[in-house]
């Protein structure tokens, strides 16, 4: 995880922050297990509910109502809102079904990560969907968790390289 460190430090220096649902602050805990890691990440945020996501990262709150807040949409906005919310240059979402809910017609748990980088030319965002069939609760945070980072690790080697 070191390299992830130096690619947020390499000139221009980049900052991170985060917004979990699913992963319940897996991402966060992971990334601040690297040493070095206040030189980069400036915090992150757990908004489980529709009403913390719409009051803290400014996720739409008509669509989320019509997904129950798991779509590649609200992963976008909860990553949007992270950056704005902390000011960071680019920043981190989770948001998913960890167990099966018939209820909303979900079999097999999934998620949706995405991530967002304020560019001078405005925003890219990104946002990718990780099934995991099979997984416990606890399995399918670790999953989304590992993705999420690896995704942005992959991103910033592009980027930065």
């Amino acid at each position: 995880m070191s390299e992830l460190k130096e690619l947020f430090l390499r000139e221009p220096k980049l900052t991170l922050a985060v917004a979990e649902s699913l992963t319940c602050g897996n991402a966060q805990a992971h990334i601040g297990r690297i040493s070095g890691a206040s030189n980069f990440f400036l915090g992150g945020v757990t908004a489980y509910t529709i009403d913390q996501k719409v009051k803290l990262l400014g996720v739409e709150r008509a669509s989320a109502a019509a997904v129950n807040c798991v779509s590649a949409e609200v992963a976008e906005q909860m990553a949007r809102g992270a950056a704005e919310l902390f000011g960071a240059d680019l920043a981190l979402a989770t948001t998913g079904y960890a167990e099966p809910a018939p209820a909303q017609g979900v079999a097999v748990p999934f998620a949706w990560w995405a991530l967002a980088h304020r560019r001078s030319s405005g925003w890219h965002v990104q946002s990718t969907r990780l099934e995991c069939p099979g997984a416990t609760r606890v399995q399918v945070q670790a999953q989304v968790t590992v993705a999420a980072i690896t995704g942005l690790l992959d991103y910033l080697r592009e980027q930065r390289g």
